[in-house]
C-alpha cells in the first residue's frame, strides 16, 4: 500500500487501504516503514494485507487513531522500533492482533485488541521487550488477550481483559512485570503461565470470580487472590483436557485449590484485589 524507507518527519494520514486477502506468501503490507524516525501514522483504515501496519527500525514515531482489521497475519507488527507510541487504534479480526518484538520504550494507550481467534492467535504479543507500558487498552474476544514472553519491566495499568480464552499468558522469561488496576471479566482463564516459578506483581486488579470480602470498606479485598487456576496448569501440558472445562470435576478442582492453595504459583498473587472494576472501560466498536 504505502512504503517509506530511510525517512524522517513524514506523515501518513487519512488513507483507506484495501487488499484482496490472498495468501501470506503473495501479499504485502498495508503501511510499511523501514529505517524511519519521527513519523506520524494517523486516521488510516487498513484491511486485507499480510500485516496492516509494519515497522522495522523505526524510532520516536506515533501510530494514532487507525483501524487495522481482517489482515492475514497481524494488524500491527513491529521489530527493533524503540520509543514509539501507539494510541486509540482498533485492531480487529486479524490473524493475530499485534506483535511487538525486540523493542524497548513502547507505550500503548487506549487501543482495542479485538476478535483474534484461532489456534495460536492473540490480541497482543510482547516478545523480548524492555520497559513497555500498557494503559487503558481493551482486550476482548481473543483466544489469548496478552502474551508476555521475555517482557522485562512491563507495566500494565487500567486495561480491560474481557471474554478472552486466556486473559494473560505470562511466561517465566518475563521479569519484573507489574499489573496494577486492571479488570478481568468473563475470561475462561484470567492468567496462565508455563512455570510454577513465574514472578510478577499484581495489585488492585478486579477479578470477576473473586469471592473475598472487604471488612474495612476501603475498596480492596482483605483476602489475597490467586489468579492462576489449577486447571489452567493441567491444560498447559495437556491441551485436550480443555474438553473438561465446564465439567463438575473442574469446578471441584478449582474450589479445592481456592480453599488450600498449594499447586498454583505462589509468586503470582494479588494481595489487594479490587472489589469494583478500576479499569477504564472502553466500549467495543461494532461499526
Amino acid at each position: 500500500g504505502i512504503y517509506l524507507a530511510r525517512v524522517t518527519g513524514c506523515r501518513v494520514v487519512g488513507n483507506r487501504l484495501h487488499a484482496r486477502r490472498a495468501s501470506e506468501s503473495v501479499s504485502g503490507n498495508g503501511i510499511h516503514l523501514w529505517s524511519a524516525d519521527s513519523v506520524l501514522i494517523a486516521g488510516n483504515r487498513v484491511g486485507g494485507y499480510r500485516d496492516g501496519i509494519y515497522f522495522e527500525f523505526v524510532h520516536h514515531s506515533e501510530v494514532r487513531n487507525n483501524r487495522s482489521e481482517r489482515n492475514l497475519r497481524y494488524g500491527l507488527h513491529f521489530m527493533y522500533s524503540d520509543d514509539c507510541r501507539y494510541q486509540e487504534n482498533i485492531f480487529r479480526a486479524n490473524g493475530s492482533g499485534v506483535a511487538v518484538m525486540f523493542t524497548r520504550g513502547v507505550e500503548m494507550v487506549d487501543n482495542q485488541f479485538l476478535d483474534a481467534r484461532g489456534s495460536g492467535a492473540y490480541g497482543l504479543l510482547l516478545k523480548e521487550m524492555t520497559d513497555s507500558r500498557l494503559t487503558g487498552n481493551l482486550f476482548a474476544g481473543n483466544t489469548v488477550g496478552l502474551v508476555a514472553e521475555g517482557a522485562t519491566r512491563l507495566e500494565a495499568r487500567g486495561n480491560e481483559f474481557a471474554e478472552n480464552g486466556r486473559g494473560i499468558a505470562l511466561t517465566a522469561s518475563s521479569q519484573e512485570a507489574r499489573f496494577i488496576g486492571n479488570g478481568f471479566v468473563h475470561n475462561s482463564f484470567d492468567v496462565t503461565t508455563n512455570s510454577g516459578n513465574t514472578r510478577a506483581e499484581f495489585t488492585g486488579n478486579y477479578w470477576d470470580d473473586y469471592r473475598g470480602y472487604d471488612l474495612d470498606r476501603n475498596g480492596l479485598g482483605d483476602v489475597p487472590y490467586h489468579p492462576v487456576r489449577l486447571f489452567s496448569l493441567v491444560t498447559e501440558h495437556n491441551p485436550p483436557a480443555l474438553l473438561l472445562l465446564r465439567s463438575l470435576f473442574v469446578h471441584l478442582l478449582d474450589a479445592a485449590e481456592r480453599a488450600i492453595p498449594s499447586l498454583t504459583p505462589q509468586t503470582i498473587v494479588d494481595s489487594s484485589p479490587a472489589m469494583g472494576n478500576p479499569a477504564r472501560l472502553v466500549r467495543r466498536s461494532h461499526d
